[in-house]
């Protein structure tokens, strides 16, 4: 009975040394590109051009107010002769009041842009975080990098890069939930 202790022994240590590696997650550092995500996102074109529209219709009312105001000035200076004083400081200062208003809501327009190209560029960047967890957990990945180009991963082997792979799984999901 003491001889087969030791060889069962080996074997039960052999086992478990080999079954502690072999089904360990895999501990093999990847990372993905986020700008070429970004770009390569068929949501973000889409996106992209929705915003674009809206930007440019609020843009287009912007330029029809500013045309307006300018076709009003142009008026007043061919008629500014003919006025009298009283006349001229009215049409000046609704002149002045019209210029300050489309000034403002100028800027209120530009504002709302600023905030709604944030919101919908962090719903696309939502959209793929949440598919590269999902992506890195069904992988059994430990861990997913994300490269921006500004330094976070200064150098990594083309065979860790799951750019492409991870992009046209996106995509893939992406045209499918559409």
């Amino acid at each position: 009975m003491n001889k087969l202790t030791l060889p069962i022994a080996i074997i039960a240590l052999i086992t478990s040394v080999g079954s502690f590696f072999f089904l360990q997650p895999s501990t093999e550092l990847v990372y993905v590109d986020v700008n070429k995500l970004l770009e390569g996102y068929n949501r973000t074109e889409i996106v992209k051009k929705a915003f674009d529209k809206k930007a440019q219709t609020m843009k287009a009312n912007v330029d029809s107010l500013v045309s307006n105001w300018q076709t009003e000035l142009k008026a007043y200076e061919k008629e500014r002769s003919s006025m009298s004083k009283k006349e001229l400081e009215l049409k000046q200062e609704l002149l002045a009041n019209k210029q300050q208003q489309i000034n403002n809501y100028q800027q209120a327009v530009q504002k709302q842009l600023v905030e709604e190209d944030k919101k919908v560029t962090q719903t696309v960047i939502n959209d793929i975080n949440d598919f590269v967890k999902e992506y890195g957990k069904k992988k059994g990945y430990r861990v997913i990098f994300g490269a921006t180009g500004n330094g976070t991963i200064m150098y990594g082997e083309e065979s860790a890069d799951l750019t492409e792979i991870v992009l046209k799984e996106l995509n893939a999901e992406f045209e499918g939930n559409k």
